[in-house]
């Protein structure tokens, strides 16, 4: 190939996508005539413009016209599944088989690579649009500061940042403080990282965590968890909104200014306030925007008030309350544990820190409104924890190295420096709270409870960051924008996941809130229905019991996010490639473990309803099954098993026990389109269910460039078939000249390593007298090379015929074969109480019992009785049961023997036996049209004859096989006398001998046994292995 020119491009042409950078080949003139260039009106590859596959396109490619075309971003954008070609791309047999012209279409022109630089280009309405009407305007987009860093530090910091981490440095000491808050922050950051993996594994859509998730691990797990985090985000609005309104109330109350009552007040100001945050959301992503940036700046002017607050000389108020500025004694005195009370340990105090580090999913939650999420994720979210981390660390090394554990608040315990009887570390500044201190080893607090002394301290005083800070009511404010923050993160967190679960149809009676309004498609719906639950759980103003289950989901997510990263990553599937490469599987399998461990930690029986409702929903979605395919992890774990199962199998040595896993009950079954012969399908399906391998086959008759398009079209709609009728099987088929050498390619191709098909099931063929000779001598010829190739062979005879193809007429349109009417089969039915009678002529390894044994055991057949009919004479299975008393204990198989073989020389030895000549005359009629009637003949002219007519019947080979015709007809009295009303009939099939037996002999040896019986008849022969054993070993 000539090496193509590659000329400088602009900056503007270079287009950079995760770890790939495109660049195009072309010059800034493409336009221009070069020495590649083609004449006005040439056409694509030839002289005229042809047929592809759904539109003719002429692309000018490397300066010339050619139907293949250069690669281009809208082909990869919307990929739909594996084989789909994407919208202008030429399919291969454009590409490959010869061009048809067709003058009457003309190429369609093209756009210039050079301006779409392989980038979807504009629609015609985004181009010229409508005749007086404006363009549709453009959705607000944010970046990652705007979109992610600050919604997620907003959603990161609560209540607990300003009312509990003083509280629990004066528990658990600065140093296990610090501790918790990593131990917290660990598990966050390894979640940041999976979450960062997973959104720059592809385009990520809105949907947030329920998207991520979904996609990774499938409808099953990604459906629950989005409707319990869609929950719960709706729950937390009430939980902050509840929040807010408590501290209101507190207000109201020290300045004697209740509305109603207590309760009553909380119920209203929430009320008002999530009616106020709604209002903001329905205003848009713009105003919702806006409110966060404000809520942020009123936080981080509340933290800088604190960090002056603690550089400023205490006053003496300040200092009665145990503020001393920054003490090194203080310090070292606050850097170990002083546990109190019912919660005074490490993991109790760990419970009540960790939900103020989560908050982490709010931006991934809002995916579908960032500019661009695989870069805004990463880099927002990992911000976000490094600068909250930061914050929790400062906080509580700072206020522990300012205020004492214990104070009274009272002037008058000021003293002077080293007066007698001052114990405790204040005593040094010149305060005596001695009367009010609360050691942690062995006092008596009793008395001090009493007097209510000790209001103070970081131990006693949730409000030490108030009291240390510059200015008290900024920290109040900071309070109000950390909840209300929260809370309007959760309002639209919520709506947003519910709108993609609602998408994506997993749940019923959903649909109605996925439809989306405005620019933003904002799911207004949505947004009421959360609105709708908040305000429920306001008026309940008790959310004690209900904010476990809360963190719990959220963790629940945490958990399944690193799960995904991890089994995304483990089964090393070509479709997980993310750009982001810091991350490690096996740090998420342990934050996946560590999640679950917590969730216990915190509240084991909210745990344990979470789990609960998770696997109720998981459940849910398989029985259900829904039509979707996102290429899921899971679905390489499951090609991953299998294909290591398969390999698997080879190391394994073969044993009778195990006939069934492997080796039964793999049917290779000539079905042709599964849906013309749904008897023969849903009698094998009936046996193998569960237990092994079944591959329906169909050859198609035909020049290969004929069938391979119809072969195409049909086979996935013959597979939703089989799946639609409940039938586990595969679906194959081959394109060959004949009937004979296709079910050749299929019984030596069928399978994959030990799982392969070793017995061959078809139908009887009922028209073999009145069809062609070579389709009789084809289908004969099957059983041969069945037998060859040492399959065992199952015959399904049925009175009604098994070909419905005339009913049916499912050729006529493929793509409604799967919606079509299902007929109803015998083996669909339920049986009764009949029998199942198994005539054991031969020992051909003891297939014949097998298959009528699995049958019986399926829930319509269980109630029949199975009857074995063995040959020989009575006298001589006494002796062997005399020679082996055990056999019948021993019989792994629930079955009663029969002998039906002749009876006492008083009677008559069998009830028809006085029509025996009008079978026999019968036998001769049915072959009378295929014999060759040589008696008289010289012998070169019977080999002639003999050699262009192979299925004829030499009157040489009649009288060698006349007793062998004569026990099929004997065999047919019998069956006709004893298994009449039977509920299926399972006969040793004969076999002829290959070359000896013309194939119309032995096409009437089976008439002749099977015929005029009402019961399905199913003629069988294994290929001389056993397949059942007495023995344990």
């Amino acid at each position: 190939m000539a090496e193509l020119p590659v000329l400088e491009l602009p900056a503007t042409l270079s287009h950079c996508s995760g770890r790939f950078t495109i660049s195009t080949l072309l010059g800034a003139e493409e336009g221009s005539r070069g020495p590649y260039a083609a004449a006005e009106g040439a056409s694509c590859d030839s002289a005229h413009p042809t047929h592809l596959s759904g539109s003719t396109l002429c692309t000018r490619t490397f300066g010339y016209n050619t139907v293949d075309v250069v690669p281009a971003y809208e082909h990869y954008a919307n990929s739909k599944g594996v084989g789909d070609a994407g919208k202008g791309r030429p399919s291969l047999a454009d590409l490959h088989s010869i061009l048809k012209p067709d003058p009457g279409r003309l190429c369609a022109p093209v756009s210039d690579p050079q301006r779409s630089n392989g980038l979807p280009e504009a629609g015609p309405e985004e181009v010229a649009g409508e005749p007086g009407r404006a363009p549709a305007p453009e959705p607000v987009r944010f970046g990652w500061v705007k979109g992610v860093m600050i919604r997620c530090m907003l959603n990161i910091w609560g209540v607990i940042l300003y009312l509990r981490l003083p509280w629990i440095t004066a528990q658990a000491g600065i140093a296990l403080t610090w501790l918790i808050i990593l131990m917290s922050v660990t598990v966050t950051t390894i979640t940041g990282l999976s979450i960062s993996a997973i959104s720059t594994n592809g385009k990520v859509k809105s949907g947030g965590t329920y998207f991520l998730i979904s996609r990774s691990l499938g409808p099953e797990l990604g459906g629950s968890i989005g409707l319990i985090f869609a929950f719960a985000n709706a729950v937390a609005v009430a939980m902050h909104t509840v929040g807010f309104a408590e501290t209101v109330r507190d207000l109201l109350q020290e300045h004697n200014s209740l509305i109603v009552d207590p309760t009553n007040d909380i119920r209203i100001i929430g009320v008002v306030t999530v009616t106020v945050l709604l209002g903001i959301s329905l205003a848009g992503m713009e105003w919702e925007a806006k409110a966060q940036i404000l809520f942020f700046l009123v936080i981080l002017v509340s933290f800088i008030n604190y960090l002056v607050g603690t550089v400023i000389p205490a006053t003496a108020e300040k200092q009665a309350k145990g503020f001393f500025s920054y003490r090194a004694d203080i310090f070292a005195q606050n850097f170990v544990p002083s546990w109190r009370g019912p919660e005074g340990s490490f993991f109790g105090l760990f419970s009540i820190f960790f939900p103020s580090a989560t908050g982490i999913l709010a931006g991934a939650n809002i995916s579908g409104d960032l500019k661009d999420p695989a870069v805004a994720i990463p880099k927002g979210t990992l911000m976000a924890i490094f600068w909250t981390t930061v914050s929790y660390l400062v906080l509580s090394a700072t206020i522990g190295a300012c205020v004492v554990r214990d104070a009274s608040g009272s002037l008058n315990d000021s003293v002077a420096v080293g007066s007698p009887g001052c114990e405790g570390l204040a005593c040094s500044f010149g305060w005596n709270f001695t009367a009010c201190a609360q050691p942690h080893f062995g006092w008596n607090f009793t008395a001090c409870a009493q007097r209510q002394s000790c209001r103070y301290g970081l131990s006693n005083y949730y409000q030490s960051m108030s009291m240390v800070s510059g200015f008290g009511p900024l920290i109040t404010a900071g309070i109000f924008g950390a909840t209300l923050s929260s809370a309007l993160a959760c309002l639209v967190s919520a709506p947003k996941v519910f709108q993609c679960l609602c998408r994506d149809q997993l749940y019923p009676l959903i649909g109605f809130f996925g439809k989306g309004y405005g620019r933003n498609n904002e799911p207004i719906r949505g947004y009421m229905l959360t609105y709708i639950i908040a305000v429920g759980f306001i008026l309940i103003a008790e959310l004690n019991a209900i904010a476990p289950i809360i963190s719990n989901f959220f963790l629940c997510s945490y958990a399944l996010i690193n799960f995904s990263c991890f089994h995304a990553s483990i089964t090393n599937s070509p479709g997980w490639r993310p750009s982001f490469r810091y991350y490690s599987k096996w740090a998420a399998l342990f934050g996946a473990t560590v999640s679950v461990v917590i969730m216990f930690l915190l509240t084991w029986w909210a745990a344990l309803i979470a789990f609960g409702i998770v696997i109720f929903l998981l459940g849910y979605v398989l029985y259900k099954k829904p039509d979707v395919n996102w290429g899921s992890s899971m679905q390489a774990s499951s090609y991953n098993m299998a294909l290591n199962y398969s390999v698997g199998l080879s190391e394994v040595d073969e044993h009778i026990k195990n006939y069934r896993q492997g080796r039964l009950s793999a049917c290779l079954v000539l079905t042709g389109p599964p849906n013309f012969r749904p008897a023969l399908v849903d009698f094998v399906g009936t046996f193998t269910k569960n237990l092994s391998l079944m591959l329906c086959g169909n050859v198609l008759i035909g020049p290969r460039k004929q069938k391979m398009p119809e072969s195409q079209l049909t086979a996935d709609s013959h597979t939703k078939w089989l799946m639609k009728r409940k039938i586990k099987a595969f679906y194959t088929d081959v394109v060959a000249e004949d009937l004979r050498s296709g079910v050749q390619m299929l019984i030596q191709a069928a399978g994959l390593g030990k799982m392969r098909p070793n017995i061959l099931a078809l139908g009887y063929k009922r028209n073999w007298r009145t069809a062609s000779p070579q389709s009789l001598e084809d289908y004969v010829g099957i059983l041969h090379d069945a037998f060859d190739f040492k399959y065992g062979v199952c015959l399904l005879r049925m009175k009604e015929g098994l070909n419905v193809s005339r009913v049916m007429q499912a050729h006529a349109d493929p793509a409604t074969l799967a919606s079509e009417q299902q007929a109803s089969t015998v083996f669909q039915s339920e049986q009764g109480k009949k029998t199942i009678d198994i005539y054991w002529l031969f020992d051909d390894g003891g297939l014949t019992l097998l298959i009528p044994y699995l049958l019986g055991r399926k829930k319509r057949w269980q109630k029949c009785k199975i009857r074995v009919f063995v040959g020989g004479q009575i006298n001589r299975m006494d002796e062997e049961r005399k020679a082996n008393p055990g056999q019948s204990s021993n019989c792994p198989l629930p079955f009663s023997p029969h002998a039906p073989s002749a009876p006492k020389p008083a009677r008559t030895p069998f009830p028809g036996t006085v029509c025996l000549s009008c079978s026999i005359k019968r036998f001769d009629d049915l072959i009378a049209p295929f014999r060759l009637n040589d008696s008289f003949k010289d012998e070169a002219t019977v080999n002639e004859m003999r050699q262009g007519c192979p299925w004829k019947i030499s009157d040489e080979e009649v009288d060698k096989n006349r007793a062998k015709s004569l026990r099929q007809v004997r065999l047919n009295e019998i069956l006709l006398d004893y298994s009449r009303d039977a509920a299926l009939v399972a006969i040793t099939l004969p076999i002829g001998r290959k070359g000896r037996c013309p194939s119309s002999l032995y096409m009437a040896w089976l008439e002749t046994l099977s015929q005029d019986l009402r019961p399905p008849v199913i003629l069988t022969r294994g290929n001389q292995e056993n397949v059942l054993t007495f023995y344990c070993q």
